[in-house]
């Protein structure tokens, strides 16, 4: 045998040797870092997990799958390495005890094509602190959680009893009833005006709205989130949803156009208004965050949330009080007795209708709209129970295992106000009621949610009764769709004048 070709099978053995150690040696260094990591099952190469979960239920199997690792583990979801949170006390240990370590954002895949880690929602660092800390202020600067926004709230009312009456007992689907209404509130805020309720660019933009949340609560919307880095690239129903979120782009940027040929820098009119002043102030700080690219994603954030979460809650409350007439008939006693028929319900008028109270807290913790929370992100290294989280690593605190969690609420598989009513029928409040998330990302804007939450149902129960087209006992209120979101049934309703 020539000398040659010794040598190259002694130089193929040793690279053999090299790479196996190599392969060896990562696996080891991932079963180490792993060792440290929460307990989870054991990923297969490319697609991790994903035979182990139901990606049309996601809510549902990764609770499952706690009942094996216990509430805090770790899952694959395709490249996606996320710890998991399950239950009352591990997400309040996390999101409240450990605040600034979990205070980070992670992926949401369909909306992170359009933001891009841009916007006060899924920015991360110095972006999300500055941008968040304005958005609060400049949102109660324009009377979010005072008067002034309940009477905004009242004047949207107005509108929405009239296009109700024009029902005329008829069944129809609330859907588009209700987004034009919350929608209109937050665009009074943002922009400055309202919309009349047939003008065609407000309805295609809550199409739009609709469509991309719902793409979100489908399972197609759940493989997407997994494989986002391939898919993005390939048809199917995603690209109808990156077409709708970017045609809403289009519209901020439009908006805020007109705003900047307009503006006067002493009489902000809106949200855009002032955060064009602030990026004035700020063009010479080389750390602001105050741009242009901001300012699009953040308006939109904010328009998103607050069209889509309390009408889809409103929305899916109305399915339940068809199927429970009962529940309905408490709160027109309340009302009746408390607001009476000849002026418009308040504010104030909420601690003296317990009943109704509870009503909407049990809207929001069964209907239970965003199951996964929107998910974290740990800032550094993070001890947590034991265990160690690298830095970076995504977290999915499971707001629905929480609203679900049976050591919290007596009955959490049924829809039941006594979970919020002490025995003596007032209002209770429950540390498990989580629907606007906890810590240092909660929703900020719980209290605009609250009172419209609270004024829009009161206002159409004092004047209509609901009744269902179909028998309440054949009324299916589990959700349609579970993914990112939670979403009901498609139904019909009649509302008729009392």
């Amino acid at each position: 045998k020539p000398p040659a070709m010794d040598l190259l099978g002694t130089i193929t053995l040793f690279l053999v040797i090299c790479l196996s150690c190599l392969i060896l040696l990562s696996t080891w260094r991932q079963m180490e870092k792993r060792g440290k990591m929460p307990p989870g099952p054991i990923p297969l190469p490319l697609i991790g997990n994903l035979l182990q979960v139901d990606i049309s239920n996601m809510r549902k199997s990764l609770m499952k799958i706690s009942e094996r690792y216990g509430p805090v583990y770790t899952i694959h979801l395709g490249p996606r390495r996320v710890v998991v949170l399950c239950g009352y006390q591990a997400v309040k240990e996390a999101l409240l005890d450990q605040a600034e370590e979990f205070s980070g954002r992670g992926e949401q895949a369909t909306f992170d094509w359009i933001f891009q880690g841009y916007g006060v929602a899924f920015s991360n660092g110095e972006r999300a602190k500055q941008l968040r800390r304005f958005s609060i202020t400049t949102l109660r600067n324009f009377g979010v959680g005072k008067r002034s926004i309940e009477e905004r709230i009242l004047e949207e009312t107005h509108f929405l009893l009239e296009a109700l009456r024009g029902t005329k007992g008829l069944p129809f689907d609330p859907t588009y009833f209700l987004s034009r209404t919350v929608s209109n509130v937050i665009s009074s805020i943002v922009f400055g005006d309202r919309f009349d309720y047939e003008d065609k660019e407000f309805l295609s933009l809550l199409y739009m709205i609709t469509e991309s949340f719902r793409f979100t609560a489908t399972a197609w919307g759940q493989l997407y989130d997994m494989f986002s880095g391939t898919m993005r690239y390939l048809p199917g129903p995603q690209q109808k949803a990156f077409k709708q979120l970017a045609g809403l782009e289009q519209f901020i940027k439009r908006k805020v156009k007109v705003n900047q040929e307009t503006l006067d820098s002493n009489a902000p009119r809106d949200f855009i208004d002032s955060f064009l002043i602030k990026m004035q102030q700020e063009k010479e700080n080389p750390s602001s965050e105050f741009s242009l690219k901001n300012i699009v994603m953040t308006t939109l954030n904010i328009f998103f949330a607050g069209t889509e979460t309390v009408s889809t809650t409103l929305r899916y409350g109305f399915l339940i009080l068809l199927k429970y007439p009962e529940i309905e008939a408490k709160i027109h006693e309340e009302i009746d007795r408390v607001i009476g028929r000849n002026r418009a319900p308040n504010m104030e008028d909420r601690s003296r209708m317990p009943y109704t109270d509870a009503v909407i807290h049990e809207f929001q913790r069964f209907c239970d709209i965003i199951p996964m929370g929107l998910a974290r992100r740990v800032m550094q290294d993070t001890q947590f129970r034991g265990y160690t989280i690298p830095k970076g690593t995504e977290v999915f605190p499971m707001l629905g295992s929480v609203h679900y969690d049976p050591t919290q609420f007596s009955s959490p598989e049924t829809f039941d106000p006594r979970h919020f009513l002490d025995s003596n029928g007032q209002f209770k409040k429950s540390d498990a009621f989580v629907p606007f998330s906890l810590g240092k990302r909660y929703c900020f804007g719980e209290m605009l949610a609250v009172m419209e939450h609270f004024l829009f149902l009161t206002s159409i129960l004092q004047n209509f009764s609901f009744r269902s087209p179909v028998d309440p006992k054949d009324i299916d209120i589990s959700p349609k769709l579970v993914g990112f979101a939670a979403l009901p049934h498609s139904y019909e309703i009649c509302l008729i004048p009392r």
